[in-house]
C-alpha cells in the first residue's frame, strides 16, 4: 500500500539502498508506520534490480544515483535531505517490523536522547571473536565508554536528533565509527535504548564481500575515529599517565 510522506515530518528514515528487490518493499512498508509524521527517504545507489521503482511505488522519498556511492555514504546524503526532527537510519536488506523500531523514535523525541543505539554488541563469546567486534569495543574504551561495550552507530537500527545531526555534521554520518566518537566527545546523551538482533537478520553478501570485504574497510573506519580522538586531545586520548615513572627508563 502507497503511504504518501507527511508534508511536516517529525521523523525521517533514511534507507540506503544497492540491489534490494526482495526486501525493499518490505522494509518502507514498515518504516512509514513508525510514527504519524514520517517521510521515508531511500537514497539508491548503483541499483540496476528494479529496488527504485518499487521504492516510488511505495511512497518514499527516492534520491537515485547510478552508480555506487561508497559504503555508508547513503547516510549523510538521506540526512542532508532529512527534513524530520528525529533520524531513524535503517539498511534495505533487513525488515525490522515497526514495532521494533519504534523505541529508538521513542527516546530521542521522549526521552531526550540524541544518539539512540541498537543495543547489540555482536557476538564476543567465542574462541576467536571477529576483528570488527573487537573494534567497537576498543573504539568504546578509548572513549572511556566501556559501558557501551561493543554498541555504536555501525549498526542499525539506530536514531539520532538533529541537534546531534547539526553539531556532528552530516558528512560525519559516512563514517559511522567517527560519527560515533564525534556524539560522545561532543558530550551529547547516547545510549542503547532496545535490541535488535541484526547479526541474524543481515544475510551473506558473499559475491560483494569477495569484490569489497567490508571487514578492512569497518576497521579503518574505526582507525580514522581513534585518529580524529588524537586529534583533539593528545597522544593518550585524554588518559592520564598515572604511576608511570618514564624518567627511570633514560
Amino acid at each position: 500500500m502507497k503511504r504518501a510522506p507527511h508534508p511536516y515530518p517529525a521523523v525521517s528514515v533514511i534507507i540506503p539502498v544497492m540491489n534490494e528487490k526482495s526486501t525493499i518493499g518490505r522494509v518502507i512498508r514498515e518504516a512509514a508506520k513508525v510514527h504519524p509524521r514520517t517521510e521515508v527517504i531511500v537514497v539508491a545507489n548503483g541499483s540496476t534490480d528494479g529496488s527504485v521503482a518499487i521504492a516510488r511505488k511505495m511512497g518514499a522519498r527516492v534520491l537515485f544515483y547510478e552508480k555506487p556511492l561508497g559504503h555508508d555514504v547513503g547516510r549523510t546524503i538521506g540526512a542532508l535531505e532529512a527534513r524530520g526532527e528525529v533520524l531513524l537510519f535503517i539498511d534495505g536488506d533487513m525488515i525490522i517490523p515497526a514495532s521494533q523500531l519504534r523505541p529508538f523514535i521513542h527516546a530521542v523525541r521522549d526521552r531526550g536522547v540524541d544518539a539512540a543505539l541498537n543495543n547489540y554488541s555482536g557476538p564476543v563469546h567465542k574462541a576467536n571473536v571477529h576483528s570488527v567486534v573487537l573494534a567497537k569495543h576498543a573504539l568504546n574504551a578509548v572513549l572511556q565508554r566501556p559501558d557501551l561495550k561493543g554498541i555504536s552507530f555501525t549498526a542499525v537500527p539506530h536514531a539520532i536528533s538533529r541537534k546531534c545531526l547539526d553539531t556532528i555534521g552530516a558528512s560525519a554520518l559516512s563514517v559511522p565509527p567517527l560519527a560515533h566518537a564525534m556524539t560522545i566527545k561532543q558530550g551529547l546523551r547516547v545510549k542503547a535504548v532496545h535490541t535488535v538482533n541484526v547479526g541474524k537478520l543481515n544475510k551473506p553478501r558473499r559475491e560483494r564481500e569477495r569484490r569489497n570485504p567490508l571487514e578492512r574497510l569497518i576497521l579503518g573506519d574505526h582507525l580514522e575515529a581513534i585518529h580524529w580522538l588524537l586529534s583533539c586531545t593528545d597522544e593518550r586520548g585524554g588518559f592520564e599517565d598515572r604511576l608511570r615513572k618514564r624518567e627511570m627508563a633514560l
